[in-house]
């Protein structure tokens, strides 16, 4: 059994061909019944927002197209809320009740570290984004399935990006109080140290607090280069960049891709403070020097022009939503079964299977996570930050 990671990069064949939908519908059966666990509401909720779009796409495209070998895609969906107390329990209502076949999600750690164990006792396959690297154990779970890079290739490139192309050593590092913010807050500054930065200010702050003006000036003080910041909350980084911006502080700011989502404008007072802003992001969903994006994605944003919004959210997002439903469908098509372990046993087959995201693998093997320069997003896609070619 293989580590769950993600290969990313390369391009393949249209991913309806490998649904067989072009063949003779098979007679209507049973449909297949997708669980998603979205935190669509609540201040974590930006990364769901995106992904359900692409679930709703993809789901209506298959269905539209008649279908899995004749089996329609349901998908059922549930708000957790960001909570981990809501997403046992609607874990347990698609395990127990609705039966699903598959889970897509949850879309936060925090969240998916309370739910992946009670997914592995129950076999149900599950595919998920979330990057904390304990998630994806394949002795203990080994339904588990993770369709972006791990939370520490996140952090690899961050800091490489913040000592080698800003030239910060002394560093603030900033996450929300969630699972995922202080795990990842924690982890960041430890790899700073280790790598010789001084990590002058560290704080975990509540994705809710409206005044970010204590935190900013105690970095500031501090003798902060640079501030990393590891949340999902598309309203505490807005928050925490007009603080900046009022302060007069021209200090660049460097982590989640939440940085680069396109909710932030809305939230700031000045277009200005989005300057100096370096998120996490994809060289599949990264522009090129001729403002061209590879094949399969410019394929994608072709298909989703006026019915899916891109310019309020990332693109990585809506495409892993529809390789998720796309994945799940192709396991089925493939198998000719909805039965867990054939599921599983087909996604650990997998050889750079042709996704919108990416080509998948599941394997250890990670690459082209990149930092992207945040204000420069059109199509929830990005131009790379200053200093990749």
């Amino acid at each position: 059994m293989k580590r769950r990671g993600l290969l990313q990069g390369g391009t393949g064949l249209a991913v309806a061909s490998a649904f067989g939908l072009a063949r003779p519908a098979i007679a209507q059966s049973e449909p297949i019944r997708i669980g998603w666990l979205a935190a669509l509401t609540g201040p974590s909720s930006a990364p769901a927002i995106g992904f359900n779009r692409g679930v709703l796409f993809a789901a209506d495209a298959i269905n539209a197209a008649g279908g899995v070998k004749g089996r329609k895609i349901e998908v059922i969906t549930r708000d957790t809320q960001g909570d981990p107390t809501k997403a046992v329990d609607a874990t347990q209502e698609m395990i127990s009740q609705l039966k699903v076949d598959a889970i897509w999600g949850p879309t936060n750690s925090g969240e998916s570290l309370a739910v992946t164990a009670i997914m592995a006792r129950a076999n149900m396959p599950n595919i998920h984004p979330c990057v904390v690297d304990r998630l994806i154990d394949p002795k203990r779970y080994p339904n588990a399935f993770r369709i972006a890079p791990s939370n520490t290739q996140w952090e690899d490139a961050v800091r490489g990006y913040t000592l080698n192309v800003v030239k910060a050593k002394k560093v603030a590092v900033i996450g929300d109080t969630t699972g995922y913010g202080v795990a990842a807050a924690n982890d960041s500054a430890a790899g700073f140290q280790r790598a010789g930065a001084e990590v002058v200010y560290k704080a975990t702050i509540d994705e809710t607090q409206s005044d970010m003006t204590p935190d900013m000036l105690r970095a500031r003080n501090a003798g902060a280069e640079a501030i990393v910041i590891w949340s999902v909350s598309t309203g505490m980084i807005a928050r925490m960049l007009n603080t900046r911006g009022d302060m007069g502080w021209n200090v660049p700011c460097v982590g989640h891709p939440s940085l680069a989502s396109g909710d932030i404008p809305k939230l700031l007072e000045k277009p200005e403070y989005w300057k100096q802003v370096y998120a996490v992001g994809y060289r599949s969903c990264s522009y090129d020097a001729s403002g061209k994006l590879p094949p399969r994605s410019e394929e994608l944003v072709a298909k989703l022009a006026g019915k899916v919004n891109l310019q309020d959210t990332l693109l990585w997002w809506v495409a892993g939503g529809v390789d998720a439903v796309d994945l799940i469908a192709d396991a089925v098509s493939a198998t000719g079964r909805t039965s867990n372990d054939a599921i599983i046993q087909h996604w650990n087959g997998l050889k750079n299977w042709p996704g919108y995201f990416g080509s998948y693998s599941f394997t250890t093997t990670e690459r082209d996570v990149v930092m992207s320069d945040a204000s420069s997003g059109r199509n929830g896609a990005f131009g790379l930050a200053p200093g990749y070619v």
